[in-house]
């Protein structure tokens, strides 16, 4: 039977010229979920977009899938775990869009200062209103980047080159980072202060999920200006309008929005200060190329073998090491997943120790899931077992192994330690039957299953603490799943780590430090994305 690939919905020609060099391409777009299980089956590879979805269900008829392939970056629409259960390699085309988000966030921001939708609706609708449509030059303002990866530092940059003073927070952006860069480095706090134009580009995270809101707008200068095109849910839209209407804002600049497609009725479509796109930020022909001939590369890599640069879910291990290595992934991941939210400022260097069985393996998989647990929570782009070092490298980290005879009081072990300027944090982690247990944060012995949201709780040893934090909890609502008491050698310290059901918020987690005993409160989690 000769080996197809379907090609599910529309790409570029070019991406579908280079898979037919080596295999016999069908394009069928627009299938229905009926039509795509009923034919999946057939296929050892498929390009998708967004439009088709890729469910467990459908997965299981896919008997001869090697090779997922999205045109695009977001993989919201496949299901990962299902498709790495089955051993199908899923891979995107992460850099073929990056250039073509950069330049509509600065048409946005250009349409946004000179006013231009609204001249053209006056002029469209026979009026000629150049006192009224007084706009403003870039030049001399000030720009706040809210995220300063690929698309964030392609405007941070871009903007450099109209004049403008640049301010960039990034929780992981190292002061060398920033001075390479020509921007200022700024808290969240003083890059809200000090923006004349806002521009967002973050991963949608617990923490930037309504980033922008009521609070944090009463922050920013009178009359600043916003553009978002990278998530929709990181504002809180009623607020924008609010601040919109009262003229705290003076116009915002949207691509993206917290659910798609934009509602006819929404009041951000009443107000003429405000210029929205349809989420064109990957809108180019040259984008729609870019991200097809990606695509289709991968593709061909990963039927033939090779390593796949833009793979999700694949990394390339010796089979003799399978065996070894694979129970590790978890623990390495999760561990990765708590250090960074131990982390109060940049990471400099992550060092990764492995004792007992590890000591001999090549253990380099192990530490790039590390690699992975720690980048993936803070990061708008996917991170994968190929490009976790050069995304560590790009921002600063430096990361190390070391191979060790013991581990304290563990002989086979594996440790996490990231280093700061001011600070170092290190955990230890093993495995019990198979399942990963964190058994050391820093001086305090303790054990816990590294699973959902964590709080972590320094606090004094004192009669009654289990009872304060628990009700601090319940009051807020939050069901504790376990909790767990560590000591430390230091007298009269202990920490807690508490699993709990629902987001912790930063009025919750302020409230849990203003008792009496309680140190600073960390809100972390275990679990890291596959």
């Amino acid at each position: 039977m000769t080996e197809k690939i379907l090609v599910a919905d529309g790409v570029s020609a070019w991406g579908v010229e280079i898979l037919q060099q080596e295999y016999e391409v069908v394009e069928r777009p627009q299938l229905t979920a009926e039509e795509l299980a009923a034919t999946i089956g057939d296929y050892v590879a498929i390009v998708v977009r967004s439009a088709t979805r890729l469910t467990a269900d459908v997965l299981a008829k896919a008997t001869r899938l090697r090779v997922i392939g999205r045109a695009g970056v977001g993989v919201d629409n496949i299901d990962i775990p299902a498709a790495t259960k089955r051993g199908i390699v899923v891979l995107n085309a992460p850099n073929g869009n990056t250039n073509a988000a950069t330049e509509h966030a600065l048409a946005l921001m250009l349409a946004l200062a000179r006013r231009i939708p609204e001249a053209d609706a006056s002029l469209r609708a026979g009026r000629w209103e150049r006192a009224h449509l007084v706009g403003l030059e870039l030049k001399g303002r000030t720009l706040g980047v809210l995220g300063l990866g690929r698309i964030g530092t392609g405007v941070a940059l871009r903007a450099q080159a109209f004049g403008m003073d640049v301010i960039a927070y990034d929780p992981f952006l190292t002061a060398e980072r920033a001075a390479q860069l020509g921007v200022r480095k700024g808290t969240l706090a003083e890059v809200l202060a000090a923006a004349d134009f806002l521009t967002l580009h973050l991963p949608l995270t617990d923490d930037t999920r309504g980033l922008i809101n009521r609070q944090t707008i009463a922050a920013m200068k009178d009359g600043v200006r916003i553009i978002n095109a990278a998530r929709g849910a990181c504002i809180v839209v009623d607020d924008l309008v609010e601040a919109l209407r009262s003229g705290k804002v003076a116009g915002a600049a949207l691509d993206v929005f917290p659910t798609e497609p934009l509602a006819a009725d929404s009041p951000l479509t009443t107000l003429p200060q405000v210029v929205l796109t349809p989420h064109l930020g990957a809108s180019t022909v040259e984008a729609q190329e870019g991200v097809a001939v990606d695509v289709a590369r991968g593709i061909l890599q990963a039927l033939r073998g090779e390593v796949v640069p833009a793979a999700l879910n694949v990394a390339p291990i010796a089979p003799e090491l399978m065996p070894i290595l694979t129970p590790y992934f978890p623990l390495a991941r999760a561990l990765g997943n708590l250090a960074v939210g131990l982390a109060q400022e940049p990471i400099r260097m992550l060092t990764v120790e492995y004792t007992g069985e590890l000591v001999a393996p090549d253990t380099r998989a192990v530490t790039t899931t590390a690699v992975q647990g720690l980048l993936n929570p803070i990061l708008q782009e996917q991170v994968n077992q190929v490009n976790a070092a050069a995304l560590a490298a790009e921002r600063g980290i430096e990361v190390r192994e070391v191979k060790s005879a013991r581990l304290g009081a563990y002989h086979q072990a594996l440790a996490v330690e990231i280093t700061t300027a001011e600070q170092t944090h290190r955990l230890v982690g093993v495995l019990t039957d198979g399942e990963p247990y964190v058994v050391e944060i820093d001086a305090y012995d303790i054990r816990f299953a590294p699973r959902g949201q964590l709080l972590l709780v320094p606090h004094d040893d004192c009669p009654g603490m289990i009872g304060k934090i628990g009700t601090a909890l319940g009051e807020a609502g939050v069901n504790i799943r376990s909790m767990q008491v560590g000591q430390t050698a230091k007298a009269g310290k202990n920490i807690m780590a508490i699993g709990v059901d629902r987001t912790v918020t930063p009025a919750l987690r302020r409230t849990l430090e203003a008792i009496a005993g309680v140190d600073a409160v960390s809100v972390i989690s275990g679990e890291g994305r596959i």
